[in-house]
């Protein structure tokens, strides 16, 4: 049977991500805990970043979405209420409870994994390290990496290397948390505590569990359904569960039932991608309304900037994280911040906290190409830079000279 493809234009896919993302409806609510759980269920996840250089990245990702967002709130979740815990999809986040029988099948997966990685290279004394780790844990309570390894580094990433090369009582933590044993329990600033897990996961959540075809089904679908369209790759890689290889039998298993292929055009001269979709994808399109008239500074990692293919196809917009780029090769930043104004990528911005003086400072921004800076965008930039100051918890604002630069190239 042939499969119907249905034109979906680059403004409908640009409302509907938005929309699906949490950067649509006009975030002058203050919609208390149960609100911020509910914004967290829509999204999945939000992704954890040890950055500081304004604001936390989970941080400034909520605080984008919801001007009444407190970081105590997030805590409270997490640390008193356990609706939330952490732990990883592409990376390190914080996922609602609910979703943790899932993960018990993530956490086989790893176990099976990382298995092959330690066959001949750590041995019995590894070995036993994982099993002085967790009864450490059990013994005493909560415990950190620093504690277990009595070094003040051992928690550091600083030279990127792999966590399989950290310090053995720092790999063994991981490997516990990555594979169930472990839970973090609290943060001491950043650095995480773990317990064991029967200690921090609700019982009626922790003894739940899945079949792999009931993970793969879950991960292919909940994806879908925030992703609204996309490829294999695209699916499989929103939560970081499976292969694409799977995600592509799943979807393909269901073509012309609950899954059509559709053709999405592209933003500027990017051709129309064709790409998998949930049937009912054309009354989903049909009940979407235009963003909220409100400019968003968002972080490097929030959701809708990390696909770089997916961004420069809908918005037409160029991105990179330069982090990791030596300071002579960059080309805007350090630690550059994309602006979405409605639906529109419309500049890119450098500001950092400076604690020291009590002072958010804005050094640069670059407009895209075709777009200006005018009375009534600057005022809407105001706006949400008063609502970073505030989340910051700093005094001012401060533009420094030549902060406007010429258009992105």
């Amino acid at each position: 049977m042939t499969t119907p493809v249905t034109d979906i234009s680059a403004e409908q896919a640009r409302r509907l991500v938005l929309e699906l993302q949490g950067l649509a409806e006009s975030p002058r609510r203050n919609l208390g805990r149960d609100g911020l759980l509910g914004l967290i269920h829509k999204l999945g996840f939000v992704q954890v970043d040890s950055i500081q250089w304004v604001e936390r990245a989970h941080h400034m990702i909520l605080g984008s979405r919801w001007d009444g967002y407190r970081q105590k709130d997030l805590l409270r979740l997490i640390e008193k209420d356990r609706a939330l815990f952490e732990n990883w999809t592409h990376d390190a986040s914080i996922i609602p409870v609910e979703f943790f029988p899932i993960w018990r099948e993530r956490f086989r997966r790893e176990e099976t994994r990382l298995a092959k990685r330690w066959a001949g290279r750590r041995g019995e004394d590894f070995q036993n390290e994982l099993a002085s780790v967790l009864s450490h844990a059990r013994d005493n309570g909560p415990i950190t990496a620093r504690e277990m390894s009595g070094r003040a580094d051992a928690g550091d990433r600083k030279d990127g290397g792999k966590w399989w090369n950290w310090h053995p009582s720092k790999t063994a933590l991981e490997h516990h948390w990555r594979t169930g044993g472990l839970c973090i329990c609290h943060r001491q600033g950043f650095q995480k505590a773990y317990d064991l897990t029967e200690r921090v996961i609700p019982g009626d959540q922790r003894v739940s569990d899945c079949s792999s075809d009931t993970y793969i089904d879950w991960s292919c679908r909940e994806a879908l359904k925030r992703l609204g369209f996309g490829t294999a790759g695209e699916i499989a890689g929103y939560w970081g569960n499976i292969t694409a290889a799977e995600a592509k039998s799943w979807c393909d298993a269901r073509l012309g039932d609950d899954i059509i292929e559709v053709r999405v055009h592209g933003e500027g001269e990017s051709p129309p991608r064709k790409l998998y979709a949930f049937a009912d994808i054309g009354a989903r399109l049909s009940d979407v309304q235009p963003p909220a008239d409100r400019l968003r500074i968002l972080n490097p990692f929030d959701p809708v900037i990390r696909d770089r293919k997916r961004l420069k196809h809908l918005f037409d917009f160029d991105y990179r994280i330069e982090i990791f780029v030596p300071a002579s090769q960059r080309v805007f930043g350090y630690y550059i911040f994309p602006l979405l104004d409605g639906e529109k990528m419309v500049g890119r911005m450098e500001m950092k906290a400076e604690r020291n003086s009590d002072t958010l400072v804005i050094s640069a921004l670059w407009p895209e190409p075709g777009n200006q800076f005018g009375k009534g965008r600057m005022k809407r930039l105001e706006v949400s830079l008063e609502r970073i100051r505030k989340l910051t918890g700093l005094s001012t604002v401060r533009f420094q000279d030549g902060w406007l630069r010429p258009p992105a190239s």
